[in-house]
């Protein structure tokens, strides 16, 4: 029997973001009333007539249709998310590279000109050289936190700014408000990865960006379980341009990933607080071992950068580098003798991972382009979990001694 009492939704304009990851987005979608999210597992929605049909294909943004198009349980996901970066609009893709091609195709044409930093995915450079410039897009790759230079390498067809700030692996720090105002003032777009920080640490749009880009695959999920990417930025952009691209390019998340996604938001806040801490905290310990030539974490007083991190994030994240003095050698040694440590490329885990840059998630970068964004044979990126700080210093030790 349903009551005849209607009761007001929350205002989530006004909500913390530790209420938003567990609530907005929520919508109960069928007759039973659900609490939790309902994964919607179908490729299409039926109609009641073939009037009500044409009507959703001639408004395909409104409601269902297809799920190439929309999905309820997509669409939570993407609202949610939204309402944490303090976005208009959300678009889910099938992973992070597809989110930054989908911006860039969504955005871009031949002739266009990009300024990109060097600090930025290894993909995701072979994205912007290779592939777009395949079909006549030219990028210019600047120094990260050099603004100057971002100034400097402004075309008359530059359209579009794009930088990932903490940097991987190296966690420098971009400027986004200093950036911001270069890339208005060139009427370029600005799109910034907040992959590493995620709304918890940090909001670019807020700073001035207009659009950001994830990789939900890390810290969105948060468990390595599913791949998912995701677009946010002002509804004009992602309705009016990002939308069409992706109903007829399809890169679309499918509902079972975005449900994943939709859990592990409930848990972000708590994870990259936490996880931010225990990496500050190893990488202080780092910064005193013998072998250890240089540590890179935005927490770190030695961190170029720390105190604009501290301006723009509310903690220095959850990811930390360094070198080592043996160079290649003494880095698989430190690699291959963890034993608590995964060896893998992806990050973002609850579980602890550890990788060498150079020859996985940069091997295909040229070794002039590697030199140049500082990404030696001795470094190494480790992101930190949950486990306990000293079960996880005491796996590295022995890696480090001589």
């Amino acid at each position: 029997m349903k009551s005849k009492t209607t009761r007001k939704k929350p205002d989530f304009s006004k909500l913390a973001l530790e209420t938003l990851a567990v609530r907005a987005g929520t919508r109960r979608t069928t007759e039973y009333q659900e609490h939790s999210e309902a994964m919607f597992l179908t490729s299409s929605f039926c109609f009641d007539s073939a009037e009500l049909a044409a009507d959703g294909f001639a408004h395909a943004d409104q409601g269902f249709i297809y799920s190439r198009f929309t999905n309820p349980t997509v669409s939570m996901f993407q609202d949610r998310l939204a309402a944490l970066e303090g976005g208009e609009a959300c678009i889910a893709t099938s992973s992070g590279m597809a989110a930054i091609l989908t911006m860039a195709m969504s955005h871009l044409q031949a002739g266009d000109h990009v300024v990109c930093s060097r600090s930025v995915f290894g993909a995701t450079i072979q994205l912007f050289s290779n592939i777009l410039g395949r079909f006549g897009i030219t990028t210019t790759y600047v120094d990260l936190s050099d603004t100057k230079a971002w100034q400097s390498a402004v075309q008359e067809n530059t359209k579009l700014f794009y930088l990932e700030t903490p940097s991987n692996p190296l966690t420098e720090i971009a400027d986004i408000k200093a950036i911001s105002t270069i890339a208005k003032k060139a009427n370029a777009l600005f799109a910034v990865d907040n992959c590493f920080c995620t709304p918890a640490l940090q909001k670019p749009l807020s700073l001035g960006a207009d659009v950001v880009i994830h990789s939900a695959t890390k810290y969105l999920d948060g468990q390595g379980r599913v791949v998912g990417g995701a677009i946010v930025g002002s509804n004009d952009f992602i309705m009016g341009k990002v939308f069409p691209y992706v109903r007829t390019a399809g890169p679309t998340l499918s509902a079972f990933n975005a449900w994943v996604f939709l859990k592990g938001l409930e848990t972000l806040e708590l994870r990259m607080k936490q996880q931010s801490q225990n990496a500050l905290e190893i990488a202080q310990w780092l910064e005193k071992q013998p072998g250890v030539e240089r540590v890179y974490h935005p927490g770190l007083k030695s961190h170029p950068q720390h105190a604009l991190a501290k301006r723009q994030q509310k903690a220095g994240g959850a990811i930390l580098s360094f070198t080592l003095k043996g160079g290649k050698k003494a880095a698989f040694k430190l690699i291959n003798q963890t034993k608590l440590c995964s060896i893998t490329a992806n990050l973002g885990d609850t579980r602890t991972t550890i990788t060498h840059p150079a020859t996985t998630t940069h091997c295909r970068v040229s070794p002039v382009a590697r030199k140049a964004a500082g990404i030696t044979d001795g470094l190494v990126r480790i992101a930190v979990g949950l486990e306990n700080v000293i079960d996880l210093k005491n796996d590295l030790v022995g890696g480090l001694k001589k």
